[in-house]
Order: C-alpha cells, then sequence, then structure tokens
C-alpha cells in the first residue's frame, strides 16, 4: 500500500508521497513514487503512483525512455502540447501496460497489476493542472469543489484534508496539512511509511520551488507529529463533560 496527496492553491501545486511498499509485515522495502521532469521555463510535470510496483515501474521507465528517444518524442511528456494531452498520454500507457501483463500471466493475474496516478504539472502560457488517473486510462481533473487528490491508504488522512484545507493558504501551511495527514496515516497504518518525498511547484515557474526527502528522524516532522497528538489530547479534554444524567431540552 501507499499515500500519495496532490493539492492544488493559488499559488500552485504541492505534492506529497510516502515511499514503503510491502507484500507482508515482514516484507518492507522503500520505493521512489514521486517523479518529475522539468524543462527551464517551459514545463514541469510530475508523477505519483499506486498500486502494482511492477506496472508502475514500467510505466515510469517507459516514460524516460520516451522522454529521451528522439524517435518517441510524439508520446513524450516533454513535447505534449497541453496538460490534457500529457494525461492522455499517461492514461494510455498505463492502461495499455496492465493489459500487456495480465495477458502475460493469463486471467488469474486480472486486476492483481492494476495502478493509479497523479499527474501535475504546468506549461508555459497555461494553468497549472492536476488529474487523477485510473487504471482503465480515463482520468478526472481538479477543480474547485474538488482541489485535491489521493491514491493509496487514503482514508486516515482525508478528514485532516477536508478540514483543513484553503486554496490560498501560503506552501508552508499546505506542506504542514499534509504532513498532519501523512502522521495521522502512518500512526493508523503500518503499510505506509518514511521517508516521505515532498514537491513543490509554483505557478510560472516551471521547475522545483523545493523539493526533498523527509526522513523519520527529521526535526519538523517530529515536532508536527508530537504537536498535533498533544493539540488533540487539549481539544478532546476541552470538550463538554458527557454526564448519565444529561436530557436533551432539559
Amino acid at each position: 500500500m501507499t499515500y500519495c496527496v496532490g493539492m492544488m492553491l493559488d499559488k500552485g501545486l504541492v505534492l506529497m508521497s510516502d515511499t514503503r511498499t510491502n507484500s507482508g509485515v515482514d516484507n518492507i522495502s522503500t520505493f521512489r513514487k514521486m517523479h518529475h521532469w522539468s524543462v527551464p521555463g517551459e514545463r514541469i510535470i510530475s508523477i505519483m503512483t499506486a498500486g502494482n510496483l511492477a506496472t508502475t515501474q514500467s510505466v515510469i521507465s517507459q516514460l524516460e525512455e520516451r522522454n529521451k528517444a528522439p524517435e518517441d518524442r510524439h508520446n513524450s511528456l516533454l513535447e505534449a502540447p497541453t496538460m490534457f494531452q500529457v494525461a492522455t498520454i499517461v492514461g494510455k500507457l498505463l492502461r495499455d501496460t496492465i493489459a500487456r501483463i495480465d495477458a502475460h500471466n493469463g486471467q488469474e493475474g486480472s486486476a492483481t497489476f492494476t495502478a493509479s496516478i497523479i499527474l501535475a504539472g504546468q506549461i508555459r502560457g497555461m494553468e497549472p493542472r492536476l488529474f487523477l488517473i485510473y487504471p482503465e486510462g480515463n482520468f478526472i481533473e481538479a477543480s474547485f469543489d474538488t482541489p485535491f487528490f489521493q491514491i493509496g491508504e487514503t482514508k486516515y488522512g482525508r478528514p485532516i484534508l477536508i478540514r483543513g484545507y484553503e486554496p490560498g493558504m501560503s506552501f508552508e501551511d499546505a506542506v504542514k496539512l499534509l504532513m498532519v495527514s501523512f502522521d495521522s496515516t502512518i500512526k493508523a497504518n503500518l503499510s505506509v511509511g518514511m521517508p516521505l518525498d515532498l514537491l513543490v511547484i509554483a505557478r510560472d515557474r516551471f521547475e522545483a520551488a523545493h523539493a526533498r526527502r523527509i526522513a523519520a528522524d527529521d526535526s519538523y516532522y517530529r515536532a508536527i507529529s508530537a504537536g498535533w497528538s498533544e493539540a488533540l489530547k487539549l481539544a478532546f479534554e476541552s470538550l463538554p463533560d458527557y454526564s448519565f444524567y444529561h436530557r436533551s431540552g432539559g
């Protein structure tokens, strides 16, 4: 399992992913799930993946090859004229990769090799855009009503995002909000774990405004984790006490 979040702000885009991949409690590995490519002054594109590792690694490897090989330029993320067409290319590649792996492994392998992708980025002269791409290759785009996407183990961190998100928030506050969301998820599910990858894409900058890996011993992350736990305890203690003798309307 994994956990990835892509968030759309007025100032740009903020992305975070974990790196844990496991097939049982005694078989845990670390793999990068966030990748990004940029052409300075022209475009920046990032992808986060969740699902079967063989599928997602195959998709990323094929995208890397297309970006490097001149003969594949028409299918390259670095040549597509719009982010919509980038999403179309990635969606088709994901669908075809799943179909090929399923066919190779027979019907018994069907649905085992599924994956989903969050695609984010901006091309010069256009708005920053954020997409959620499904295993079938179709996709949806973030909007005012749906300003962030999650893939993987989403349920534990979602309430944090819903309560704390504001489109006009600063990048720093968005990162803090994501850290709380990831901390809540990590504490609730052992299949999500450190380190975390963070990428900030500022509007009209076309290169990473901030990118780093956050380790388990990161001092800021540990302060956020401890502070959030304490804040929850204080908030709980401040709520009105329940009484067995309370009567509604009394």
